[in-house]
């Protein structure tokens, strides 16, 4: 099973599908990614998938989400501009013709298939994230169940919401350990998708992929 990772930045979600089991992954980011663990190559991810996205048999998509993120609403708000490339994605995904996903924040313009929060997977995390699907699936989310304060990877620093919900500030160990990432740094951290989440939704993806029901 070959994989496509489109705005793969570091890895997180390209390690989830691995451990799902699709083992020839390749990454594309505009910018360069000294961490990224599979193949990489840097280039324009809507471009090479129009390109090459048909050799490929499965396709992810994370595309920019700070045009929709909670965590940009002030700078919006100040009359920032930030790149919206979700529409964009779909036609082009929509247009090869094999299975994909995208993935964003909530509230972004997609049809949420799946909706996944870390402790809905497993970790100590608040941070939730939609996924759709070119196949449509639907099912039942699970309930969220937080227990007490955890941490949320958000910015680049410790914003003051964050400390204030957790009374200290995280230290990259207890960010990586949140998250189930031990190689990225704190920036790559706070635009990473917890390989937990790939995990399941690839599981979700070969099955659709393999025919089975």
């Amino acid at each position: 099973m070959r994989l496509l990772d489109m705005f793969c930045g570091a890895g997180g979600a390209s390690m989830g599908y691995f451990r799902a089991g699709f083992i020839d992954i390749t990454g594309v980011d505009v910018a360069p990614q000294k961490n990224y663990p599979f193949e990489f190559i840097l280039g324009d991810a809507l471009e090479y998938a129009a390109n090459y996205g048909r050799k490929y048999d499965f396709i992810h998509a994370s595309p920019p989400c700070q045009a929709y993120s909670m965590a940009s609403k002030g700078n919006r708000n100040a009359g920032k501009k930030y790149p919206d490339l979700l529409a964009d994605t779909r036609n082009v995904l929509q247009s090869i013709g094999v299975p994909w996903v995208i993935e964003n924040v909530p509230g972004a313009p997609m049809r949420p298939d799946f909706k996944i929060c870390g402790c809905q997977v497993g970790l100590q995390l608040r941070r939730e994230r939609w996924f759709e699907t070119s196949w449509g699936w639907f099912g039942l989310s699970r309930q969220h169940h937080h227990v007490g304060p955890v941490v949320s990877v958000v910015g680049h620093g410790t914003p003051t919401w964050v400390r204030e919900q957790l009374g200290f500030n995280p230290t990259i160990k207890q960010y990586r350990e949140a998250m189930g990432i031990d190689w990225m740094n704190r920036g790559e951290l706070s635009q990473a998708i917890p390989p937990a989440y790939t995990e399941y939704v690839g599981r979700q993806a070969l099955r659709f992929i393999k025919g089975i029901a």
